[in-house]
């Protein structure tokens, strides 16, 4: 999306982090763009950046194959951030030398700040304050023309700068843009605003107006339609669509089976009262779990429920005619833990709307929100005046309670899943805890323990409780949910719900765990 503001250009490669310095940059008003480590740089300028930024990534440059800028970028006449690989990178391309560290450098390190202008401005320098590392090669010697003006006591060069008028250069050992990093927002203002000298005058409005434009010259007069859960990111992409296009657009929700309880039900009163859509429920429940079978492994889980999906809008497109597009509301989160996008990152899971979709597809897909995080959706939705219920709801996965039982699928298994998470979400929402968790829900676990109720002996199956909170679901820490609350929680649960005898609680943060299970 080309735009008329002030714009960073952010070469990714592969960092899983290089959204986060997008985001870091939104939230300042200014626009930004990530773009392939492998872009040209006419295509770079295409965008009239006002700064670039070289993001970290999983490689050394010393190997053979690592990733390199394009021929001419460090000689262009704009200010240059280096994160991390984007530091060494530009070390090894301007002379310096890099090589590998005797002492790898991941997590907390204390900066000591040696020269407090231009990105350390407004910073200490008479004490230290943490930094987040994650590197395992280091600066042997700085390239001609660069000084140090940042230390750690593990990295004598943890940051540098190549002073010059117009095309000053900067490079940090360190990721300012995690929320690990003491006074990375700051750093990272410094450059965007004082080094390269941009505008604070990019907003949700900003966004809406070019998303539109954008579907609109995308679509011309072709009939779409939306992928509806009910969630704020589909909800979300089609408000924005059918701003865009209006009745060109038809709205589907198709009912998998793998629901929460009553969402059917309660998706059609929401819709019908604030959207005047008009929404199609289809039901294709006995479809997708013949398609699942006995299925038991997560990524086949995910590519069978992501292909039954697209059959399934493909056949709705016939009855409906001439549609040629399909709008999902894809998140960053869920294309950079699916699948290497704009830089050569790791693949951490498959999700269905990603990763799980077929080769050919006869659609061609609308993804308005792939570029945004979940906060910064939840802000363009109350932007098109959608409702504060809607806009806050917990996210919940494309392929459902599939991927929260651990296993196989069956009726019966989704059943007691189903019930269990509704006593789950009632009870957090009773305690006055909902909008303080940013996602809260059961697990079914593929196990049997042995139980007494009634003076009887029991074998049932044990229900996980997973609850955490965050701010984009990139990273995320378990919710420190009150011990009465859990403890009414697995109560109801176990008395409540047949087949199961005991509940157990999910203390692990993301990473080194994912906050879904599957």
């Amino acid at each position: 999306m080309l735009s008329s503001h002030d714009t960073i250009v952010i070469l990714d490669f592969g960092s899983q982090y290089t959204q986060l310095i997008a985001r870091r940059i939104r939230e300042q008003h200014v626009y930004s763009v990530i773009l392939s480590s492998s872009t040209s740089l006419e295509r770079i300028l295409a965008y009239h950046p006002k700064g670039l930024i070289l993001s970290g990534g999983p490689a050394s440059v010393t190997d053979r194959e690592a990733p390199h800028p394009p021929e001419g970028l460090l000689s262009l006449d704009l200010p240059i951030l280096g994160i991390c690989y984007g530091m060494q990178v530009i070390t090894q391309a301007l002379g310096g030398q890099v090589a590998g560290a005797q002492r790898r450098e991941y997590g907390r390190a204390e900066l000591m700040i040696d020269d407090n202008s231009d990105l350390f401005q407004g910073l200490p320098t008479h004490r230290g304050f943490p930094v987040w590392m994650s590197h395992g090669d280091r600066i042997d010697q700085l390239p001609p023309d660069f000084q140090v003006i940042a230390h750690t006591d593990n990295s004598p060069i943890a940051v540098m700068k190549r002073p010059h008028q117009t095309a000053p250069i900067f490079c940090l050992q360190f990721h300012p843009e995690v929320a690990h990093t003491t006074h990375g927002e700051t750093i990272l203002n410094n450059f965007v605003s004082r080094v390269c000298g941009c505008q604070p005058n990019w907003t949700m409005g900003s966004f809406i107006t070019e998303a539109v434009q954008e579907i609109r010259e995308q679509v011309g007069d072709d009939k779409v339609i939306c992928a509806l859960s009910g969630g704020v990111d589909s909800t979300v992409a089609a408000a924005l669509t059918h701003r865009a296009i209006g009745n060109q657009l038809n709205c589907l929700f198709i009912d998998n089976g793998f629901m929460r309880k009553d969402e059917v039900t309660l998706l059609e009163s929401i819709f019908d009262a604030h959207y005047h859509m008009d929404v199609r429920v289809v039901d294709s429940r006995a479809a997708f779990l013949q398609a699942l079978g006995r299925t038991i492994h997560p990524e086949k889980k995910r590519k069978i429920i992501g292909r039954q999906f697209i059959k399934s809008f493909e056949s709705e497109a016939q009855t409906i005619g001439q549609v040629k597009y399909l709008v999902q509301g894809t998140l960053y989160p869920d294309v950079i833990e699916s699948v290497s996008t704009k830089g050569p990152s790791a693949t951490i899971k498959t999700h269905h709307n990603v990763g799980g979709l077929p080769a050919r597809m006869k659609l061609r897909l609308i993804e308005p929100l792939r570029d945004l995080f979940k906060d910064e959706v939840r802000a363009l939705g109350l932007e098109l005046g959608l409702p504060d219920d809607l806009i806050w709801r917990h996210p919940f996965p494309g392929p459902g309670l599939a991927i929260r039982i651990i296993g196989g699928v069956t009726p019966e298994r989704l059943t007691i899943l189903r019930e269990a998470d509704a006593i789950v979400t009632e009870e957090i929402r009773k305690a006055g805890l909902y909008r303080e968790i940013w996602q809260a829900f059961a697990v079914l676990i593929p196990v049997q323990t042995v139980g007494v109720m009634g003076d009887q002996r029991t074998y049932e199956s044990v229900i996980a409780i997973r609850a955490v909170t965050s701010t984009d679901g990139m990273t995320a820490d378990w919710a420190d949910i009150p011990h009465e609350i859990l403890g009414r929680l697995s109560s109801r649960i176990i008395n409540e719900v047949k087949g199961v005898n005991r509940v157990v609680y999910d203390i692990s943060s993301k990473p080194p765990s994912t906050i879904e299970w599957e």
